[in-house]
Protein backbone atom coordinates (compact mmCIF):
# COMPACT_ATOMS: atom_id res chain seq x y z
CA UNK A 1 0.00 0.00 0.00
CA UNK A 2 1.24 3.75 -0.83
CA UNK A 3 2.11 5.67 1.84
CA UNK A 4 3.13 9.02 2.52
CA UNK A 5 5.50 10.03 5.81
CA UNK A 6 5.59 13.16 6.53
CA UNK A 7 8.65 14.60 8.08
CA UNK A 8 8.77 15.40 11.90
CA UNK A 9 8.91 19.06 13.05
CA UNK A 10 10.65 20.64 16.11
CA UNK A 11 8.63 21.81 18.60
CA UNK A 12 7.30 21.32 21.98
CA UNK A 13 3.64 19.96 23.15
CA UNK A 14 1.64 22.19 25.13
CA UNK A 15 -1.94 19.95 24.14
CA UNK A 16 -2.58 17.26 25.91
CA UNK A 17 -1.09 15.54 29.35
CA UNK A 18 1.43 12.59 29.17
CA UNK A 19 3.57 14.50 26.39
CA UNK A 20 6.94 12.33 26.08
CA UNK A 21 10.17 15.18 25.95
CA UNK A 22 12.01 14.97 22.63
CA UNK A 23 14.52 12.78 23.47
CA UNK A 24 11.91 9.92 24.44
CA UNK A 25 11.89 6.83 21.98
CA UNK A 26 9.87 8.09 18.82
CA UNK A 27 6.19 6.28 18.20
CA UNK A 28 4.80 5.89 14.70
CA UNK A 29 1.26 5.77 14.32
CA UNK A 30 -0.38 4.83 10.74
CA UNK A 31 -3.71 6.61 9.92
CA UNK A 32 -6.55 5.85 7.43
CA UNK A 33 -8.74 8.63 5.46
CA UNK A 34 -11.04 8.30 2.48
CA UNK A 35 -12.21 10.37 -0.24
CA UNK A 36 -8.63 12.34 -1.13
CA UNK A 37 -10.92 15.00 -3.22
CA UNK A 38 -11.78 16.84 -0.01
CA UNK A 39 -9.05 15.60 2.70
CA UNK A 40 -5.98 14.94 1.11
CA UNK A 41 -4.40 18.30 1.97
CA UNK A 42 -5.90 18.76 4.98
CA UNK A 43 -4.78 15.56 6.40
CA UNK A 44 -1.23 16.45 5.17
CA UNK A 45 -1.71 20.24 7.01
CA UNK A 46 -2.75 18.38 10.61
CA UNK A 47 -0.35 15.42 10.42
CA UNK A 48 2.48 18.47 9.88
CA UNK A 49 0.58 21.04 12.58
CA UNK A 50 0.36 17.77 15.09
CA UNK A 51 4.19 17.23 14.24
CA UNK A 52 5.69 20.06 14.72
CA UNK A 53 4.15 20.04 18.64
CA UNK A 54 4.86 16.15 19.02
CA UNK A 55 8.32 15.67 17.69
CA UNK A 56 8.08 12.35 19.31
CA UNK A 57 5.60 10.83 17.03
CA UNK A 58 5.43 10.20 13.11
CA UNK A 59 2.31 10.27 11.50
CA UNK A 60 2.17 8.23 8.28
CA UNK A 61 -0.67 8.68 5.80
CA UNK A 62 -2.22 5.45 4.10
CA UNK A 63 -3.16 5.86 0.66
CA UNK A 64 -6.22 7.11 1.22
CA UNK A 65 -10.00 5.12 0.12
CA UNK A 66 -12.45 6.46 -2.45
CA UNK A 67 -15.52 6.76 0.10
CA UNK A 68 -15.84 5.69 3.29
CA UNK A 69 -17.68 2.69 2.60
CA UNK A 70 -14.36 1.47 0.40
CA UNK A 71 -12.18 2.75 3.20
CA UNK A 72 -14.50 0.60 5.62
CA UNK A 73 -14.46 -2.28 3.70
CA UNK A 74 -10.61 -1.74 3.47
CA UNK A 75 -10.20 -2.05 6.66
CA UNK A 76 -12.21 -4.81 7.78
CA UNK A 77 -9.74 -6.65 5.28
CA UNK A 78 -7.08 -5.55 7.22
CA UNK A 79 -8.42 -6.53 10.19
CA UNK A 80 -8.51 -10.13 9.03
CA UNK A 81 -4.86 -9.98 7.27
CA UNK A 82 -3.63 -8.15 10.80
CA UNK A 83 -2.72 -4.68 9.08
CA UNK A 84 -4.72 -2.44 10.76
CA UNK A 85 -3.88 1.12 10.92
CA UNK A 86 -3.73 2.89 14.50
CA UNK A 87 -6.54 5.48 13.83
CA UNK A 88 -8.64 5.77 11.09
CA UNK A 89 -10.62 8.74 9.90
CA UNK A 90 -14.83 7.18 9.33
CA UNK A 91 -18.14 8.13 8.10
CA UNK A 92 -20.27 8.96 10.98
CA UNK A 93 -22.32 6.37 9.92
CA UNK A 94 -19.48 3.72 9.70
CA UNK A 95 -17.97 3.35 13.15
CA UNK A 96 -20.39 1.31 14.51
CA UNK A 97 -19.15 -1.27 12.12
CA UNK A 98 -15.85 -1.52 13.47
CA UNK A 99 -17.42 -1.15 16.98
CA UNK A 100 -19.60 -3.84 16.55
CA UNK A 101 -16.53 -6.21 15.22
CA UNK A 102 -14.40 -5.02 17.98
CA UNK A 103 -12.04 -3.34 16.19
CA UNK A 104 -12.91 -0.02 17.79
CA UNK A 105 -11.13 0.60 20.65
CA UNK A 106 -13.77 2.45 23.88
CA UNK A 107 -12.49 6.64 24.41
CA UNK A 108 -13.99 6.77 27.79
CA UNK A 109 -10.95 5.64 29.46
CA UNK A 110 -8.79 8.17 27.83
CA UNK A 111 -11.66 10.94 28.17
CA UNK A 112 -11.91 10.27 32.13
CA UNK A 113 -13.60 13.16 33.50
CA UNK A 114 -16.80 14.13 30.67
CA UNK A 115 -17.29 17.40 32.24
CA UNK A 116 -14.20 18.73 31.97
CA UNK A 117 -13.87 17.66 28.80
CA UNK A 118 -17.00 19.35 27.81
CA UNK A 119 -15.23 22.68 29.01
CA UNK A 120 -13.00 22.17 26.49
CA UNK A 121 -15.31 22.41 23.56
CA UNK A 122 -15.31 18.47 23.28
CA UNK A 123 -19.23 18.22 23.65
CA UNK A 124 -22.21 16.63 21.38
CA UNK A 125 -21.02 17.01 18.29
CA UNK A 126 -17.46 15.82 19.13
CA UNK A 127 -18.68 12.86 21.24
CA UNK A 128 -20.93 11.98 17.87
CA UNK A 129 -19.41 8.20 17.98
CA UNK A 130 -21.59 7.42 21.68
CA UNK A 131 -23.11 4.27 21.95
CA UNK A 132 -24.54 3.01 24.52
CA UNK A 133 -23.53 5.71 27.02
CA UNK A 134 -20.03 5.07 25.61
CA UNK A 135 -17.41 6.58 23.16
CA UNK A 136 -16.10 4.83 20.49
CA UNK A 137 -15.54 7.38 18.20
CA UNK A 138 -14.76 12.08 17.49
CA UNK A 139 -16.74 13.58 15.69
CA UNK A 140 -14.13 16.09 13.49
CA UNK A 141 -15.85 17.22 10.61
CA UNK A 142 -19.48 17.90 10.52
CA UNK A 143 -21.81 18.55 7.13
CA UNK A 144 -25.33 18.91 6.28
CA UNK A 145 -27.66 18.33 3.06
CA UNK A 146 -28.03 21.78 1.51
CA UNK A 147 -29.68 23.54 -1.84
CA UNK A 148 -26.58 24.78 -3.93
CA UNK A 149 -27.92 27.17 -5.93
CA UNK A 150 -27.04 29.23 -9.04
CA UNK A 151 -29.03 32.36 -8.74
CA UNK A 152 -28.23 33.44 -12.44
CA UNK A 153 -30.25 30.47 -14.22
CA UNK A 154 -32.81 31.05 -11.24
CA UNK A 155 -32.66 34.92 -12.67
CA UNK A 156 -32.78 33.68 -16.25
CA UNK A 157 -35.94 31.28 -15.06
CA UNK A 158 -38.24 34.53 -13.84
CA UNK A 159 -37.55 33.74 -10.16
CA UNK A 160 -35.09 35.57 -7.76
CA UNK A 161 -33.03 34.45 -4.33
CA UNK A 162 -34.93 36.78 -2.46
CA UNK A 163 -38.47 34.80 -3.73
CA UNK A 164 -36.74 31.64 -3.61
CA UNK A 165 -39.54 28.89 -2.57
CA UNK A 166 -38.80 27.13 1.09
CA UNK A 167 -40.86 23.69 0.54
CA UNK A 168 -40.45 21.16 -2.31
CA UNK A 169 -43.44 21.65 -4.52
CA UNK A 170 -42.07 25.24 -4.81
CA UNK A 171 -38.63 23.85 -5.51
CA UNK A 172 -39.66 21.76 -8.06
CA UNK A 173 -41.08 24.20 -10.04
CA UNK A 174 -38.93 26.32 -10.13
CA UNK A 175 -36.11 23.65 -11.05
CA UNK A 176 -38.78 22.84 -14.24
CA UNK A 177 -38.15 26.46 -15.51
CA UNK A 178 -34.64 26.18 -15.15
CA UNK A 179 -34.64 22.83 -17.03
CA UNK A 180 -36.48 24.56 -19.48
CA UNK A 181 -33.95 26.86 -20.62
CA UNK A 182 -31.98 24.90 -22.88
CA UNK A 183 -30.68 21.30 -23.71
CA UNK A 184 -27.52 21.82 -21.76
CA UNK A 185 -29.37 23.23 -18.46
CA UNK A 186 -30.71 21.09 -15.69
CA UNK A 187 -33.14 21.67 -13.24
CA UNK A 188 -31.91 19.87 -9.81
CA UNK A 189 -30.11 17.21 -9.05
CA UNK A 190 -29.49 14.87 -5.94
CA UNK A 191 -27.24 11.38 -5.84
CA UNK A 192 -29.63 8.47 -4.67
CA UNK A 193 -27.49 7.50 -1.11
CA UNK A 194 -28.31 6.71 2.32
CA UNK A 195 -26.99 9.67 3.81
CA UNK A 196 -29.16 12.27 1.58
CA UNK A 197 -32.23 10.14 1.59
CA UNK A 198 -32.30 10.21 5.45
CA UNK A 199 -32.06 14.07 5.33
CA UNK A 200 -35.12 14.14 3.17
CA UNK A 201 -36.97 11.88 5.46
CA UNK A 202 -35.81 14.07 9.22
CA UNK A 203 -37.30 17.17 6.55
CA UNK A 204 -40.58 15.60 6.84
CA UNK A 205 -40.09 14.56 10.46
CA UNK A 206 -39.26 10.89 9.79
CA UNK A 207 -36.45 8.52 11.54
CA UNK A 208 -34.80 5.52 9.38
CA UNK A 209 -35.20 3.17 13.17
CA UNK A 210 -37.00 3.43 16.08
CA UNK A 211 -35.06 4.86 19.74
CA UNK A 212 -33.84 1.19 20.21
CA UNK A 213 -33.19 0.30 17.48
CA UNK A 214 -35.43 -2.79 17.09
CA UNK A 215 -37.19 -1.94 13.54
CA UNK A 216 -37.15 0.06 10.88
CA UNK A 217 -39.12 3.15 10.26
CA UNK A 218 -38.27 4.72 7.06
CA UNK A 219 -41.44 2.91 5.91
CA UNK A 220 -43.42 5.73 6.81
CA UNK A 221 -45.39 8.16 5.10
CA UNK A 222 -42.25 10.66 6.09
CA UNK A 223 -40.11 7.90 4.08
CA UNK A 224 -42.52 7.47 1.52
CA UNK A 225 -42.80 11.06 0.77
CA UNK A 226 -38.77 11.39 1.07
CA UNK A 227 -38.70 8.65 -1.66
CA UNK A 228 -41.43 10.30 -3.78
CA UNK A 229 -39.22 13.50 -4.34
CA UNK A 230 -36.85 11.43 -6.32
CA UNK A 231 -39.19 10.53 -8.76
CA UNK A 232 -40.75 14.60 -9.01
CA UNK A 233 -36.82 15.30 -8.94
CA UNK A 234 -36.57 13.69 -12.26
CA UNK A 235 -40.08 13.42 -13.90
CA UNK A 236 -41.30 16.87 -12.49
CA UNK A 237 -38.03 18.83 -12.31
CA UNK A 238 -35.95 17.46 -15.14
CA UNK A 239 -33.18 15.48 -12.70
CA UNK A 240 -30.76 13.50 -15.02
CA UNK A 241 -29.24 10.08 -14.07
CA UNK A 242 -25.62 11.15 -14.27
CA UNK A 243 -23.22 10.20 -11.34
CA UNK A 244 -22.32 12.34 -8.69
CA UNK A 245 -18.38 12.78 -10.48
CA UNK A 246 -20.64 14.29 -13.30
CA UNK A 247 -23.06 16.26 -11.32
CA UNK A 248 -20.14 17.65 -9.03
CA UNK A 249 -19.24 19.32 -12.77
CA UNK A 250 -21.93 20.16 -14.06
CA UNK A 251 -23.35 22.60 -11.06
CA UNK A 252 -19.49 24.60 -11.03
CA UNK A 253 -19.70 24.83 -15.02
CA UNK A 254 -23.22 26.26 -14.66
CA UNK A 255 -25.35 24.01 -15.85
CA UNK A 256 -26.96 23.03 -13.10
CA UNK A 257 -29.65 24.92 -11.16
CA UNK A 258 -30.03 23.63 -7.99
CA UNK A 259 -27.96 20.46 -6.41
CA UNK A 260 -28.66 18.92 -3.04
CA UNK A 261 -25.47 18.45 -1.90
CA UNK A 262 -23.25 18.18 1.48
CA UNK A 263 -22.06 21.41 2.68
CA UNK A 264 -18.59 19.90 2.68
CA UNK A 265 -18.32 20.85 -1.01
CA UNK A 266 -18.54 24.68 -0.86
CA UNK A 267 -15.19 25.41 -0.68
CA UNK A 268 -14.99 23.29 -3.89
CA UNK A 269 -17.93 24.30 -5.81
CA UNK A 270 -16.96 28.13 -5.09
CA UNK A 271 -13.71 27.52 -6.75
CA UNK A 272 -14.72 26.26 -9.58
CA UNK A 273 -17.61 28.29 -10.31
CA UNK A 274 -14.79 30.96 -10.08
CA UNK A 275 -16.33 34.19 -11.76
CA UNK A 276 -19.03 32.47 -13.78
CA UNK A 277 -21.45 32.98 -11.41
CA UNK A 278 -21.87 33.46 -6.99
CA UNK A 279 -22.40 30.13 -5.31
CA UNK A 280 -25.46 30.35 -3.19
CA UNK A 281 -26.33 28.44 -0.05
CA UNK A 282 -30.11 27.52 0.89
CA UNK A 283 -31.34 25.37 4.30
CA UNK A 284 -33.31 22.48 3.12
CA UNK A 285 -36.99 22.74 3.56
CA UNK A 286 -38.96 22.17 7.29
CA UNK A 287 -41.96 19.54 5.89
CA UNK A 288 -42.74 19.27 9.52
CA UNK A 289 -42.92 20.91 13.25
CA UNK A 290 -39.65 21.93 13.47
CA UNK A 291 -39.57 19.90 17.29
CA UNK A 292 -39.83 16.74 14.90
CA UNK A 293 -37.16 17.79 12.07
CA UNK A 294 -33.49 16.21 12.09
CA UNK A 295 -30.60 16.27 9.54
CA UNK A 296 -28.38 13.63 9.81
CA UNK A 297 -24.86 15.19 10.25
CA UNK A 298 -22.89 13.62 7.62
CA UNK A 299 -18.84 14.01 7.55
CA UNK A 300 -16.42 11.90 10.08
CA UNK A 301 -15.30 10.65 12.95
CA UNK A 302 -11.98 9.00 14.20
CA UNK A 303 -11.83 5.55 16.10
CA UNK A 304 -9.10 4.09 18.00
CA UNK A 305 -7.60 1.16 16.55
CA UNK A 306 -4.54 0.76 18.14
CA UNK A 307 -4.53 -2.18 20.82
CA UNK A 308 -0.88 -1.04 21.87
CA UNK A 309 -0.62 1.15 25.18
CA UNK A 310 2.53 3.58 23.90
CA UNK A 311 0.48 3.54 20.35
CA UNK A 312 -2.96 4.24 21.90
CA UNK A 313 -1.24 7.20 24.07
CA UNK A 314 0.26 8.75 20.71
CA UNK A 315 -3.25 8.27 18.93
CA UNK A 316 -4.90 10.12 21.49
CA UNK A 317 -2.82 13.09 21.88
CA UNK A 318 -3.69 13.30 17.92
CA UNK A 319 -7.67 13.08 18.09
CA UNK A 320 -7.09 15.77 20.89
CA UNK A 321 -5.03 17.91 18.44
CA UNK A 322 -7.39 17.50 15.93
CA UNK A 323 -10.62 18.16 17.40
CA UNK A 324 -9.15 20.85 19.14
CA UNK A 325 -9.66 24.77 18.28
CA UNK A 326 -6.58 24.32 16.89
CA UNK A 327 -6.97 21.70 14.46
CA UNK A 328 -10.87 22.52 13.68
CA UNK A 329 -9.65 25.41 12.41
CA UNK A 330 -7.35 23.68 9.90
CA UNK A 331 -10.31 21.45 8.92
CA UNK A 332 -13.14 24.39 8.59
CA UNK A 333 -10.44 26.62 6.58
CA UNK A 334 -10.00 23.77 3.97
CA UNK A 335 -12.90 21.67 3.31
CA UNK A 336 -15.68 23.82 4.10
CA UNK A 337 -17.01 21.33 6.95
CA UNK A 338 -18.84 22.73 9.96
CA UNK A 339 -16.27 22.25 13.39
CA UNK A 340 -17.18 19.85 15.97
CA UNK A 341 -15.02 22.38 19.30
CA UNK A 342 -17.96 24.18 20.08
CA UNK A 343 -15.06 26.84 21.00
CA UNK A 344 -15.08 27.92 17.47
CA UNK A 345 -18.48 28.66 17.22
CA UNK A 346 -18.56 30.93 20.63
CA UNK A 347 -15.20 32.56 20.12
CA UNK A 348 -15.35 34.96 16.88
CA UNK A 349 -11.35 34.81 16.85
CA UNK A 350 -10.97 31.37 14.85
CA UNK A 351 -13.58 31.97 12.27
CA UNK A 352 -14.20 35.67 12.15
CA UNK A 353 -12.34 36.01 8.41
CA UNK A 354 -13.13 32.84 7.42
CA UNK A 355 -17.26 34.07 7.56
CA UNK A 356 -16.24 37.17 6.46
CA UNK A 357 -14.37 35.38 2.66
CA UNK A 358 -17.05 32.48 3.02
CA UNK A 359 -20.70 34.43 4.01
CA UNK A 360 -22.59 30.92 2.12
CA UNK A 361 -20.95 28.54 4.79
CA UNK A 362 -23.41 30.19 7.55
CA UNK A 363 -26.63 28.54 6.46
CA UNK A 364 -25.15 25.19 6.82
CA UNK A 365 -23.43 26.10 9.85
CA UNK A 366 -26.82 27.43 11.20
CA UNK A 367 -28.47 23.95 10.00
CA UNK A 368 -26.34 21.83 11.64
CA UNK A 369 -26.99 23.94 14.88
CA UNK A 370 -30.55 23.96 14.79
CA UNK A 371 -31.45 20.67 13.71
CA UNK A 372 -28.34 18.18 13.88
CA UNK A 373 -28.71 14.83 14.77
CA UNK A 374 -27.06 11.24 14.36
CA UNK A 375 -26.31 9.95 10.99
CA UNK A 376 -28.10 6.49 11.54
CA UNK A 377 -25.76 3.67 11.18
CA UNK A 378 -27.69 0.37 10.32
CA UNK A 379 -26.50 -1.96 13.36
CA UNK A 380 -24.35 -5.31 12.88
CA UNK A 381 -22.38 -6.56 10.20
CA UNK A 382 -25.17 -6.30 7.27
CA UNK A 383 -24.77 -2.28 7.99
CA UNK A 384 -22.86 -1.27 4.60
CA UNK A 385 -24.93 -3.58 2.40
CA UNK A 386 -28.55 -1.93 3.59
CA UNK A 387 -27.09 1.77 2.64
CA UNK A 388 -26.37 -0.08 -1.22
CA UNK A 389 -29.93 -1.68 -0.71
CA UNK A 390 -31.19 1.63 -0.15
CA UNK A 391 -28.92 3.48 -3.09
CA UNK A 392 -30.75 0.78 -5.66
CA UNK A 393 -34.34 1.46 -4.57
CA UNK A 394 -33.80 5.12 -4.68
CA UNK A 395 -32.67 4.49 -8.19
CA UNK A 396 -35.17 2.17 -9.00
CA UNK A 397 -38.38 5.03 -8.02
CA UNK A 398 -35.97 7.99 -9.93
CA UNK A 399 -36.59 5.91 -12.87
CA UNK A 400 -40.18 5.38 -11.95
CA UNK A 401 -40.88 2.28 -9.65
CA UNK A 402 -43.83 2.96 -7.14
CA UNK A 403 -42.38 4.89 -4.17
CA UNK A 404 -44.80 3.27 -1.72
CA UNK A 405 -44.27 -0.19 -3.24
CA UNK A 406 -40.58 -0.01 -3.28
CA UNK A 407 -40.09 1.35 0.22
CA UNK A 408 -42.00 -0.86 2.12
CA UNK A 409 -40.07 -3.91 0.32
CA UNK A 410 -36.78 -2.54 1.10
CA UNK A 411 -37.93 -2.23 4.99
CA UNK A 412 -39.37 -5.72 4.60
CA UNK A 413 -35.91 -6.67 2.92
CA UNK A 414 -33.58 -4.75 5.70
CA UNK A 415 -35.60 -6.05 8.36
CA UNK A 416 -34.39 -9.35 7.16
CA UNK A 417 -30.97 -8.53 6.76
CA UNK A 418 -30.92 -7.05 10.13
CA UNK A 419 -32.48 -10.20 11.96
CA UNK A 420 -34.95 -7.46 13.71
CA UNK A 421 -37.86 -9.98 12.11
Amino acid sequence: MKKTLLAAALGLCALAPGFASASAPETTIRLHYSIPTIWANTQEQLANAFMAANPDVKVVLDGPADSYEDGTQRLLRESVAGKLPDIAYVGLNLWRVLQARGLAQPLDPFIGDMKAFDEKGYGPAVRLGQYKDQTWALGVSASTLVMYVNPDLVKQAGGSMATFPTDFDGIIKLAAKINALSPTTDGIWIEPHDWRFQSLLGAYGGRPMNADETDITFDSPAGIAAATLYQRFAKEGGMKTYGSNDARQAFPAGKLGIMLESSSLLNRFVQGAGDKFNVTVRPLPVMAPANTVYFPTGGSGMVMLATDPAQQKAVWRYMQFVTSPAGEKIIVENTGYAPTNSILVKDDSYLASYYEANPQARPAHQQIAKFAGPWYAYPGDEGVAVNDLIAAALVNVTDGANPAETIKSLAATVRTRLGMK
